[in-house]
């Protein structure tokens, strides 16, 4: 547990899963000149599911693809897509072809990216059980035929909330949520916590980052003002632009 600051620099929570990523998030910040409040608020629950045989088989994180590698996934003559590079990177690691990666890593970016070149084709989305109907509607709406398979399901690891009491207590400097699940999470962790009202206060005393306006609007509907939403929906780009709206206040 992380105890009173023993040093002045700002303290950013950050919500990624306990794996490479929040080790990848810490080192970030610290290289920024912050101290990182790490609150991992999602867990995965693997499903054993493997993708379908479609035409086209799109995957929107690192850890889908990760799974698949796992599960020794036989993409066949499917054109493989990459919500972005992190998780083209994970694919290729693992020996997989990606042929299509959107320019805006988002599910709007994919829908633009996949929506002309769909129309009677036969669409697989393998993700988390948590994924944006954007996807879904867009893709069907461009006339193909989608399924979905959840790979898997993110859960709420037990003990999470230590950010939140930070944020109730005034002692947090920034957050940066990476999806519209890791505030409800840190909201349903404050709340257990008994603080709910108190880290919303706390939050909206500090900086704010998000990635993706869907997950702008949850925390909006929620009370907490977003500060910050980078073009470029990646960690590092949440981070850097989060302490630097922190240093130029």
């Amino acid at each position: 547990m992380t105890g009173p600051s023993t040093d002045d620099r700002p303290r950013v929570a950050v919500f990624r899963p306990d794996d490479d990523r929040l080790a990848t998030a810490q080192s970030l910040l610290a290289d920024l000149g912050a101290e990182a409040v790490a609150d991992p608020m999602l867990a995965v629950e693997p499903t054993d599911a493997r993708p379908q045989d479609a035409d086209y088989v799109v995957f929107t994180s690192k850890t889908g693809a990760e799974l698949v590698a796992e599960a020794d996934w036989d993409p066949g003559q499917a054109t493989v897509v990459a919500i972005g590079p992190k998780t083209a990177d994970a694919l290729e690691a693992a020996g997989y072809a990606v042929d299509l990666v959107p320019e805006a890593f988002s599910s709007t970016g994919l829908v633009d990216l996949l929506a002309p070149r769909v129309g009677a084709a036969t669409v697989e989305v393998a993700r988390s059980d948590h994924g944006s109907p954007v996807l879904l509607d867009g893709l069907r709406d461009a006339g193909a035929s989608v399924n979905e398979t959840v790979l898997y399901r993110l859960v709420r690891p037990s003990g999470a909330g230590e950010s939140a009491t930070l944020a109730a207590d005034g002692a947090l400097d920034a957050a940066c949520f990476t999806s519209s699940l890791t505030v409800e999470h840190f909201l349903d962790a404050a709340a257990e916590r008994g603080v709910r009202a108190d880290a919303i206060q706390g939050l909206n005393a500090a900086v704010v980052g998000v990635i993706g306006e869907p997950t702008r609007e949850t925390a909006e509907s929620e009370g907490i003002a977003v500060d910050v939403v980078p073009a470029e929906a990646t960690f590092e780009a949440l981070a850097r632009e989060t302490v630097a709206h922190l240093e130029s206040g």
